[in-house]
């Protein structure tokens, strides 16, 4: 007869383990001894192997005992019902590794390849990292909202950032991030970007053209992360032009106590 540590320690479980296919009714407790300890026989070692080997394998508790009872037809069948659920489930750990991995790689966790290839390239000209997030979370957003178009976005963008005006300007807020609304810096800033708008609206070219509520949501994303940008959508409306994400030509509006510079 033996102690359950010893019954344990032939099965290669702990005694907690043991306890617990108590509790569930998965081995049967035997009768206290005298001393009022429980002794155990071999077939409880046999018993505690083959429930060992089932949980070991993947099998749920709850079907352990079912299986145990089960002849081998019953037993054949529902072995190929578990498997079946673990090849379910190691594909889907495969897709959380996967996951896992975009989310190591940065920017290509909720972005296409075409946009990651857009952000490498901000970098690569020397833009500002803050700056190159709030377009990051931007096309986030983007991605989110009108998948489909991305494409068409991304090649606009493409287009967009081989033009020397607007690289500048890029480097320009860049240096403009650190600076203090009233920072004369962002006059000449606004002047720049109202020049490039004006002129991108000329050649034909537009913004990004999505409702106003998402464009609010994306302007309020950049404003967070780049606080000068709220205060060139200010001084760019006394250049006839206003938004962020969504640019449109409106009429000028008297500077605010100050000459306009041009």
């Amino acid at each position: 007869m033996l102690t359950i540590g010893e019954l344990a320690s032939y099965a290669g479980v702990t005694v907690r383990t043991v306890r617990h296919y108590h509790a569930k009714g998965l081995l049967p407790e035997p009768e206290r001894d005298h001393s009022g300890y429980r002794r155990y026989d071999a077939g409880a070692v046999v018993e505690l192997i083959r429930i060992r080997t089932l949980a070991d394998a993947g099998v749920p508790l709850s079907r352990v005992r079912e299986l145990l009872q089960a002849g081998d037809e019953e037993f054949g069948a529902a072995v190929t019902d578990i498997d079946k659920r673990l090849r379910a489930e190691i594909r889907q750990r495969q897709r959380h590794r996967e996951r896992i991995r975009r989310l190591a790689s940065g920017d290509s966790l909720a972005l296409p390849a075409e946009v990651v290839q857009i952000l490498d390239r901000l970098r690569a000209l020397g833009v500002d990292e803050r700056i190159v997030r709030v377009e990051r979370d931007g096309w986030i957003l983007l991605a989110a909202h009108s998948p489909e178009r991305i494409p068409e976005w991304a090649a606009r963008k493409r287009t967009q950032i081989t033009d020397p005006p607007l690289i500048d300007f890029y480097l320009t807020l860049g240096q403009a991030l650190d600076r203090a609304d009233s920072d004369p810096e962002l006059v000449h800033l606004a002047d720049k970007l109202a020049a490039y708008i004006t002129h991108m609206a000329e050649d034909g070219g537009s913004d990004t053209d999505v409702e106003p509520p998402f464009a609010e949501l994306m302007d309020t994303l950049a404003f967070d992360t780049a606080p000068p940008a709220r205060r060139l959508v200010q001084l760019l409306r006394t250049r006839g032009w206003t938004g962020w994400t969504r640019l449109e030509h409106v009429d000028p509006t008297p500077a605010e106590g100050a000459t306009r510079h041009r």
